[in-house]
């Protein structure tokens, strides 16, 4: 079982350089044919700054972390016993190339389940633009069985 203790933990805020070639490989990885995520002037056309990032290309930002798997690592969570339970965003503003994203990620509630045969770690992660608008938020559900 966790420790109630880390519920409020927050990591290190970190920048993030969106770059419009990592949005088209993303766009192409997941299969988003949309022009707005590959094509400058289609992105324009459609009212936006550049390039588009699709939806869930935030989790690239959550890659760019300083430290590996942060919460994993803070936890000290076994990886041969991690399952990722649930994972969603809301969004509030668009991202394009040329922003600068600052993540902010924060353990918001721990608990187990099934008489502790699994404990759960829920994290709340802020995507900020350059311009200090909240542009994002993700919640990431970790389970780990005992």
């Amino acid at each position: 079982m966790f420790d109630r203790s880390v519920i409020g933990h927050r990591f290190p805020a970190y920048p993030v350089a969106i770059e419009a070639g990592r949005i088209r490989q993303f766009a192409h990885a997941i299969g988003e044919a949309a022009a707005v995520h590959t094509d400058e002037s289609a992105a324009r056309a459609a009212g936006y700054a550049s390039v588009l990032a699709p939806p869930t290309f935030l989790t690239v930002c959550d890659l760019e972390s300083p430290t590996p798997l942060p919460v994993i690592q803070f936890l000290a969570i076994d990886l041969r016993r991690l399952l990722h339970g649930e994972q969603s965003f809301t969004y509030f503003g668009p991202v394009c190339a040329g922003d600068v994203i600052t993540v902010e990620r924060e353990i918001v509630d721990v608990f187990s389940r099934k008489q502790g045969a699994l404990d759960f770690a829920v994290c709340e992660t802020r995507y900020a633009n350059q311009h200090a608008q909240l542009v994002a938020k993700a919640s990431t559900t970790l389970i780990v069985r005992n």
